[in-house]
């Protein structure tokens, strides 16, 4: 339980299956486009595609580990991809951005 509570995502159930969601229990997505512990998600992508922030102070643990992004903030990341949000989700378990741009950003799962 302690090393759930120190996760920087939870597992949430969504139609497609167990998901990983943020703290306020909305889907997280990673982007094919990505390099292993590297973001090609900038600009415009990032407006749409919001990063799960980390802190400058964020512990890596338990397959979650920090990545750089290009504008020098931390974001985490679920065994080498980062993780997202997507401003088309408006609810806990919304999974509109699945399979968006030719499949690019598919749900993050456990």
């Amino acid at each position: 339980l302690f090393a759930a509570e120190m996760s920087p995502a939870k597992i949430g159930s969504t139609a497609k299956g167990s998901t990983l969601v943020d703290a306020k229990g909305m889907t997280l997505y990673t982007f094919a486009k990505d390099a292993k512990g590297k973001s090609n998600c900038n600009g415009k992508c990032a407006a749409n595609w919001p990063a799960l922030k980390a802190d400058a102070d964020a512990k890596p643990g338990h397959g979650y580990t920090v990545v750089k992004r290009g504008d020098g903030s931390m974001q985490w990341a679920y065994k080498g991809k980062p993780l997202y949000t997507s401003i088309k989700d408006t609810k806990p378990g919304d999974t509109t951005g699945d399979g968006l741009l030719n499949g690019a950003w598919h749900v993050a799962q456990p």
